[in-house]
């Protein structure tokens, strides 16, 4: 053995950093997209939210309308509040099918599943002795 050739205490050691640092970037990267995941679902989320909040204003709002079922002055106050109630209902709908959009956006860390399915691979094949 030459003097300018690593031992074998370095080779193994020089590898066990080489696979923590391949397992340190491998977690950042799932990280990275799991932040991005996290704010598309959070978008979703509160879509749905404000869905339920105007959805639960329109049942208000016809059930008022039911109380002024009677009261007629011009145009019928109860016919009103009816259409108001519609309009919500309306706007809750839209907010619905936007939050199932924005959900429907949510991935997995798929880069980081990849990167690691491949670093699986190399380390199998590294250790056939290929």
């Amino acid at each position: 053995m030459s003097g300018d050739e690593p031992t074998v205490g370095q080779l193994v050691a020089k590898a066990s950093k080489d696979l923590s640092d391949l397992v340190r970037s491998e977690v950042e990267l799932a990280k990275t997209e799991l932040k991005k995941t996290a704010v598309a679902a959070g978008t979703g989320a509160g879509m749905f939210a404000g869905a339920a909040f105007l959805g639960l204003l329109a049942i208000v709002l016809l059930s008022v309308a039911l109380g002024y079922a009677f009261v007629a002055i011009g145009l019928h106050p109860a016919l009103a509040f009816v259409a108001a109630a519609v309009v919500y209902l309306l706007i809750a709908a839209v907010l619905v099918l936007l939050g199932k959009r924005a959900l429907g956006k949510a991935k997995g860390p798929e880069r980081a599943i990849e990167t690691s399915k491949e670093s699986v691979e190399v380390l199998k094949a590294i250790g056939k002795g290929d």
